[in-house]
């Protein structure tokens, strides 16, 4: 049994995770991070606590699903006193964040994903083929969540538009268009718009579209309840506890 904690496990996804986990005959729930009460019955036997250090002990494997800064704080933590493999899908990570996992990396396997879907990293792949393939379309991306989503564009967006730009040998931060508004004049050949839309309890919808003069093509994909992204997560996080230490992506775990 692997010893399993779900960091931020009164969450909206933290719930899901506490159940997969408690259905999963290969893994037992052995702590749960919050900040205050969990609000709902986890087994007797799990620890539930607000104490880093303690949570991280507890655990053979840690699942991630919060918000950058506590993501920041748990990596500081398992870099200085308990490296611990970590399976991470908090998105909207700064540079900072992102430089601080590869370094905790150096010293536990970590998974980061901005999207555990098994569907969205085959379009990841689905992407940068086309991309490569159709050098005279035009790439637009739409994202649409839920009222709550903090950040934007999304950060599985984001991941579209760097495989996009990846199959066209392009620099994302050199192309990419965020809002578009008032005379700005034609659209260039070498840009990459990311759109964000917000409303209702949308879990997630993102579109990558291809367009050219008679013809279009969209690659989409949407997802309808957030056990796509627990589940996802849950088999990621039995594969990565395998894993020698290092930074892996969804495609790894499904070699893609």
């Amino acid at each position: 049994m692997i010893k399993t904690g779900v960091f931020g496990a009164g969450g909206r996804v933290g719930r899901l995770l506490v159940d997969g986990i408690n259905k999963d005959p290969k893994l037992v729930l052995s702590s749960a991070y919050v900040r205050s009460e969990i609000g709902f019955s986890v087994p007797a036997e799990t620890l539930v606590t607000n104490e880093m250090k303690t949570f991280l002990d507890a655990s053979d494997l840690i699942i991630d699903f919060t918000l950058p800064e506590a993501t920041e704080e748990l990596l500081a933590t398992a870099i200085e006193s308990s490296p611990t493999p970590l399976v991470i899908g908090t998105t909207g990570l700064s540079s900072h964040q992102q430089n601080l996992m590869k370094e905790a990396a150096l010293k536990m396997p970590i998974l980061y994903a901005t999207n555990m879907s098994v569907g969205v990293a085959l379009l990841n792949k689905l992407v940068y083929m086309a991309s490569k393939s159709l050098p005279d379309f035009d790439i637009e991306i739409v994202e649409m969540h839920h009222r709550f989503k903090k950040d934007a564009p999304s950060g599985t967006a984001l991941t579209l538009a760097e495989s996009a730009a990846k199959g066209r040998d392009w620099n994302l931060d050199e192309v990419r268009v965020s809002g578009r508004d008032g005379n700005i004049g034609e659209r260039t050949d070498k840009e990459i718009a990311v759109m964000a839309l917000r409303g209702g309890d949308i879990v997630g919808e993102h579109t990558v579209g291809y367009y050219a003069d008679g013809e279009f093509i969209r690659l989409s994909h949407t997802a309808t309840n957030r056990n796509t992204f627990a589940n996802g997560a849950i088999r990621a996080g039995k594969w990565l506890v395998d894993q020698p230490n290092g930074l892996y992506s969804i495609q790894d775990f499904l070699q893609l």
